[in-house]
């Protein structure tokens, strides 16, 4: 059973959440956390300078960055801190290391995509395949669940591509990908492997090295930080690999790949971020310390309890939210609806509502100081599979750690007023 949270003061740690509204915009981007918005200010009072300087404020901004890097490869359980680049968004990091490995891609090679994920993990690749003269391998996803077809990711993987491009969990539906299997047939068919975990991240614990994912992308402000992107990357793969950057900058990882001056406060406010998890995982340790403890230790260990309470807790408010949409008359959910299965998605979930367009469904939530977003999300690939494209997409509801059952009995009401208007 897990620990329950302490809702009041766990939202007392988001400056943002004292607001009326009820923010189930979350997959978007989280609210900012009090920690991390400290860091920030710290920074600019204190520390703003350039790299690399002989004075005390670029020293102390060195510092602080080493930190942040340290602690994202704590977060992700990277093997050194020299294999987390920081950049401003996982879709520049994406664009930036798939120009790098299009280098080493030949004619006639296949990239695998897949139609579930967001489309920072696939035009990156498709424009690379263009650039080479690649193929490029689509793996379909079943439209009544929308979970990816294992038989067909098999059937793609018999063609023996360069690289498979995979989603941690999707930004639309809210489904987990099976990354455990999924990853070392990718490995088995001599493919290298870059997983977009930008949606799982709030939700869950991530270990590269468990995965033994080639790279892995995240971004910041999806885990209650400020707009950055993280990039993990094996260092052997960062060495070998061309980067495109100006003459004199870093020829080794991590810094060739970090283009002009970096977003030194945007780092800052990463490290508050996981500063927050840390308060998390001490505070809600008790039973997670077991499920985790043999296996990782010191910070490590504090950032997998704190996942593994949110991942937890979080199966509550997924069961209310399945509950609450299946009960609206004329909607239809997109995605994982069976309350057993909740371990299998994230608490991400998009529906339409017969006879309201998906803005309309967003303004008139908005109306009720309900934040919801409407559209496809960058996931194009997943709303034109389901047909759903020229009708305006999807609405879409995601939860995090911070919403409460409350808020999911106010939007539950909020749709049966709609429907009977």
């Amino acid at each position: 059973m897990a620990m329950p949270f302490d809702l009041p003061v766990i939202r007392r740690q988001f400056p943002a959440l004292k607001r009326s509204a009820i923010f189930f915009d979350n997959p978007g981007g989280t609210q900012i956390a009090k920690s991390s918005l400290e860091q920030i200010e710290n920074y600019l009072i204190n520390c703003n300078a350039n790299h690399g300087g002989a004075f005390a404020t670029s020293s102390a901004s060195d510092a602080l960055v080493g930190e942040a890097r340290q602690a994202m490869a704590d977060f992700l359980n990277a093997g050194l801190p020299d294999e987390i680049v920081f950049g401003p968004n996982m879709t520049s990091l994406t664009f930036g290391i798939s120009r790098a490995l299009a280098r080493t891609f030949n004619a006639g090679d296949t990239l695998l995509v897949t139609r579930l994920d967001h489309d920072a993990n696939i035009s990156p690749w498709l424009m690379a395949a263009e650039d080479r003269g690649c193929k490029i391998r689509w793996v379909d996803f079943h439209p009544e669940d929308c979970t990816l077809d294992q038989d067909d990711f098999k059937a793609a993987l018999a063609e023996k591509p360069r690289l498979v491009a995979l989603g941690y969990a999707s930004n639309a539906v809210g489904t987990i990908n099976p990354l455990a299997e999924m990853i070392p047939l990718a490995h088995q068919a001599g493919a290298l492997v870059y997983v977009d975990a930008v949606q799982f991240a709030p939700h869950g614990p991530i270990d590269v090295q468990t995965l033994d994912c080639d790279f892995l992308v995240c971004s910041a402000y999806k885990f209650f930080g400020p707009h950055m992107g993280i990039l993990y990357g094996r260092y052997d793969l960062l060495n070998a690999l061309t980067a495109y950057r100006v003459r004199p900058a870093p020829a080794l990882p991590p810094g060739k790949f970090e283009s002009g001056t970096g977003n030194f406060e945007g780092m800052a406010g990463v490290l508050g971020a996981l500063e927050y998890f840390e308060w998390l995982g001490e505070k809600y340790a008790e039973d997670q310390h077991e499920r985790y403890s043999a296996i990782y230790q010191g910070r490590r260990l504090t950032f997998k309890q704190a996942a593994g309470a949110i991942q937890t807790n979080e199966f509550e408010i997924s069961q209310a939210l399945i509950r609450a949409l299946n009960g609206v008359p004329g909607l239809k959910l997109y995605g994982i609806g069976d309350e057993q299965r909740v371990s299998e998605r994230v608490p991400t979930f998009s529906f339409t509502l017969q006879g309201w367009s998906p803005r309309q469904v967003a303004e008139s939530l908005a109306e009720k100081d309900i934040y919801v977003w409407d559209g496809n999300f960058y996931a194009l690939a997943v709303t034109e599979r389901l047909g759903l494209e020229k009708q305006g997409g999807l609405i879409r509801v995601g939860a995090t750690h911070y919403n409460s059952l409350e808020e999911v009995h106010l939007l539950e009401k909020a749709l049966h007023e709609l429907v009977n208007d």
